[in-house]
């Protein structure tokens, strides 16, 4: 392949990775993650894993289908598109859970005389004791790699459409990978300025934007799966 068309190739691919992060299944998951860790430094951290396991099992399905010349087949994409609607739903409802079981509660008592209710934890943590890296890596890197595969029958029929060279299509899904990485980290940041703010602000804030992440993990979630289950050509 020309050199002109290989970094051509590279360059489209790196900024179609950069768009890749802003696909709302993307964006429903990481901010479910990003809501139970209020940090930008912990944001960027889950931007990160997330892409690379997003990319290693691109690069998994890549040299599968490059080097042995494998076939993706139809259902494939169906049961891995599946895979991510029921997993921001356990996403969404496992906040929604914590929220509701572990960390919130409604708390009645007085002042001046006046009754007053307001929401109350007595789990939260107030000191900057934190779980290892690895553990925490864990979560991101396992959510990225089932989008990883739910988005790779769609990225070998491009990558497929330009080259059948193992080491230009190998290196093309790394620099989409890469793309998306950077992307995530972004994104990541951006998601998490509310989140840490509103820590600032108030409690009922916090656990208000906590419960908007949730419910949307799943809305997102729903939508996928009855999607899904539509004919072709439905609205």
């Amino acid at each position: 392949m020309p050199d002109t068309q290989l970094m051509t190739l590279l360059g489209v691919g790196f900024v179609l990775g950069l768009r890749h992060a802003l696909d709302v299944d993307h964006l429903a998951a990481v901010s479910t993650v990003l809501a139970e860790r209020p940090s930008l430094l912990a944001s960027g951290a889950v931007g990160l894993w997330w892409g690379i396991g997003h990319t290693l099992t691109l690069l998994l399905v890549g040299s599968v289908v490059l080097v042995l010349g494998v076939h993706i087949p139809p259902k494939f994409e169906f049961i891995a598109e599946s895979g991510v609607g029921i997993l921001l739903i356990l996403l969404g409802g496992m906040l929604a859970l914590k929220l509701y079981r572990e960390r919130w509660h409604v708390h009645r008592h007085q002042h001046d005389g006046a009754p007053h209710i307001h929401l109350h934890s007595h789990q939260r943590q107030e000191d900057h004791r934190h779980r290892h890296w690895v553990v925490e890596s864990i979560r991101p890197l396992c959510i990225g790699m089932v989008h990883g595969l739910a988005g790779s029958a769609a990225l070998m029929l491009m990558i497929l459409a330009t080259t059948t060279e193992v080491g230009t299509g190998l290196l093309s899904i790394l620099v989409f990978g890469v793309g998306s990485i950077l992307g995530m980290m972004v994104i990541g940041l951006l998601l998490s300025v509310p989140i840490v703010c509103s820590l600032s602000v108030s409690d009922r804030l916090f656990v208000g934007i906590q419960g908007f992440a949730s419910m949307a993990s799943v809305v997102v979630g729903v939508w996928i799966l009855v999607k899904l289950t539509l004919p072709v050509g439905s609205p």
